[in-house]
């Protein structure tokens, strides 16, 4: 089976989706960090892995559930943390982010399925802003990720370039948007209005 990775920050006010201030305070912000990060660990707790790992900057709340092994993540740029965390794995990897709460176990069930790794060494699901919200290997190989330029409209092209380019047969997931503006977040939460972040965006715009 395939271990899951989520790699966040712990929801921090003034340290924690930092973009949506303003229209949103810094306690609003981090707010809609903990619902996002919540919905997020609990779409990977329903689904299938042969474990649950919790790469994060800062410590451990009561958003955390059960289930999931914590790890601190390294210093340095998003693609060292990156790099590093797959290095921490053993056999087959998806990793994703803490962005997209309206993430679902069918999101991410192709690249869970008993047979997700035939023919196939690579999942890559691109992200409407040109990054990506998922990345898994079938070997882990932290020189794929590390040296990618991050948080840049072109991130995700050169990022999965990089894995062709090495030869990987890739298979990409549904694309999704990440909750980075007030208008992001907007969008999503009306995408899957029964999630924790919705509710908590109807509380800040109140």
């Amino acid at each position: 089976m395939t271990t899951l990775v989520v790699i966040a920050k712990e929801p921090v006010p003034g340290r924690a989706k930092t973009r949506l201030t303003p229209p949103y305070s810094p306690e609003e912000a981090a707010a809609l960090a903990e619902a996002a990060l919540a919905d997020t660990l609990d779409a990977v707790l329903r689904a299938p892995a042969r474990r649950r790992v919790l790469v994060l900057e800062g410590a451990p709340g009561p958003w955390l559930p059960a289930g999931f092994d914590v790890v601190p993540q390294v210093p340095g740029g998003l693609d060292e943390r990156l790099a590093a965390a797959f290095a921490g794995c053993d056999g087959p990897a998806l990793l994703v982010g803490m962005d997209t709460p309206q993430l679902t176990p069918a999101l991410l069930a192709p690249a869970l399925a008993a047979d997700a790794w035939r023919h196939c060494d690579a999942y890559f699901g691109p992200a409407a802003d040109g990054g990506f919200w998922a990345l898994g290997f079938a070997e882990p190989d932290p020189e794929l990720v590390r040296g990618v330029p991050m948080s840049t409209p072109t991130t995700g092209a050169v990022q999965r370039r990089r894995l062709t380019d090495a030869g990987l047969r890739v298979r990409d997931l549904a694309p999704l948007r990440d909750v980075d503006t007030a208008a992001d977040a907007a969008e999503v939460a009306a995408l899957a209005p029964g999630t924790r972040f919705a509710r908590a965006l109807g509380v800040a715009v109140r």
